[in-house]
């Protein structure tokens, strides 16, 4: 686990804690740190406020080259600072302070939702859309769409249950884990983004008062 934070208090208490419960954290300050070790660790809790760049341009170049979970760990609360970390890739986002049970929980939840195997599907298409859940691939006719790795998650859900509407808690359970843990707005965003992104209202629909459909 890598963590990427620069107050040296924040870092103690959090190194201390994740210690005690069994993990291995290897604290740097930077955010070029994170860029140049984020392959030798399989999560990173990430700060936004960092001494050489923002975090959220840490989060956008991570995404880039690799699909580790990232929490996002930051003093930034309000609202539109939660959607642009969700929207750049973040697997999850802890406001400080943190507390520090609610964190050991999400931990456990994205980690094990990153070790679980893949859709064993093959593709699944609605209209031009096709999302081939061995490769993670999604194409809208002759273009390849590129997600995060949440969004595809979302997506894949959704696909595999092609024509069948799925609860908004089946979704939260399935991509996060676990539908207490997840934030509600989280799941707004990507299927926001994924409306965006596809371009095809007609493949992915909202059943109100219940959740989302993938399908014509």
């Amino acid at each position: 686990m890598l963590l990427v934070e620069d107050d040296d208090g924040v870092a103690d208490a959090l190194v201390d804690v994740l210690t005690a419960h069994g993990h291995r954290p290897t604290r740097v300050s930077r955010g070029a740190d994170a860029l140049t070790r984020h392959r030798e660790h399989d999560l990173v809790l990430l700060d936004l406020g960092l001494p050489d760049v923002d975090g959220l341009e840490v989060l956008r170049k991570l995404r880039r080259v690799a699909e580790l979970p990232v929490i996002v760990l930051t003093a930034r609360g309000e609202e539109r600072s939660v959607v642009r970390g969700l929207r750049s890739g973040a697997d999850d986002y802890l406001v400080k302070p943190v507390r520090m049970a609610e964190l050991l929980a999400r931990i456990d939840v994205v980690t094990r939702r990153h070790s679980a195997a893949s859709p064993a599907g093959e593709a699944v298409a609605a209209a031009d859309v096709r999302v081939d859940l061995r490769t993670r691939r999604v194409r809208v006719g002759e273009r390849d769409v590129e997600l995060t790795p949440k969004e595809f998650d979302v997506l894949a859900v959704l696909a595999n249950h092609a024509g069948t509407a799925v609860s908004r808690q089946k979704l939260m359970d399935e991509v996060w884990g676990d539908a207490y843990l997840a934030i509600s707005r989280s799941l707004d965003v990507h299927i926001a983004q994924l409306r965006a992104k596809l371009d095809r209202p007609q493949v992915l629909t909202t059943i109100r008062g219940f959740g989302y459909r993938f399908g014509e």
